[in-house]
């Protein structure tokens, strides 16, 4: 049995689906913040391969959309893993125009059919497909990133003058995962009740506060190793 991770910060931008390896029928990962890095580490005493890519909006990388495609077999286990990005905003036109409608990125009803086409390709294929759900995220320092060079007051005002609004539409699109899991019978493994049960988790993001750093990438990988579905 072979595994399969497609991934990457958007549904919109890019799937990449790379292989990974199973050592001794247990799946044993980290997780690298850097995308372009493909070497080898040790997890509790054994080789393996780092399996998911942050940082993926580049267009560019769709031409790898398919390339790993002719490689799935029956049986094989493809792990579908997407970034926060979606729910994001244009935050210029936001700061710029605070009292207009604002759309996200990608609608949740359009990263909700995304997801369902990609679970019926690797279906077709005789994959099992697995869901992997959504880091939280740090609403203070999310906001600040996002408000670098623009008017935080504007940006504010369109949430209704709470920040916290920016981790509620976060979650919107995780929890559309764990539905779409009990909808089409799809496994879902839960790395958000990681970070909800850690007392402190400014030491386990960037600077972003969407994206986990290094500590926060190994908290999913140990979350993930553990749950048993990747088997």
């Amino acid at each position: 049995m072979n595994m399969f991770f497609a991934s990457g910060d958007s549904l919109m931008n890019s799937v990449v689906v790379k292989p990974t390896q199973l050592c001794e029928g247990t799946t044993k990962y980290i997780i690298s913040q850097d995308g372009s890095q493909n070497r080898h580490e040790k997890v509790k005493g054994r080789n393996a391969r780092h399996l998911f890519r942050f940082g993926a909006k580049n267009k560019k990388n769709a031409v790898g959309r398919d390339r790993h495609l002719k490689d799935i077999n029956p049986g094989d286990t493809v792990v579908l893993e997407f970034g926060g990005n979606n729910c994001d905003f244009d935050w210029r036109a936001i700061s710029e125009a605070p009292s207009a409608i604002h759309a996200p990125l990608l609608s949740l009803s359009d990263f909700r059919q995304l997801y369902r086409e990609l679970i019926s390709q690797f279906r077709t294929l005789g994959a099992k497909p697995v869901l992997l759900s959504l880091p939280v995220l740090l609403p203070q320092r999310y906001f600040d990133y996002i408000s670098q060079g623009h008017s935080k007051e504007n940006i504010l005002r369109w949430l209704g003058g709470d920040i916290n609004k920016l981790s509620d539409m976060h979650e919107l699109y995780n929890r559309e995962l764990f539905k779409l899991g009990d909808e089409l019978d799809v496994p879902v493994v839960d790395i958000s009740t990681i970070f909800l049960d850690r007392r402190s988790l400014g030491d386990c993001y960037s600077a972003d506060g969407m994206h986990p750093n290094k500590r926060g990438h190994a908290m999913i990988a140990e979350a993930v190793m553990s749950s048993g579905l990747l088997v």
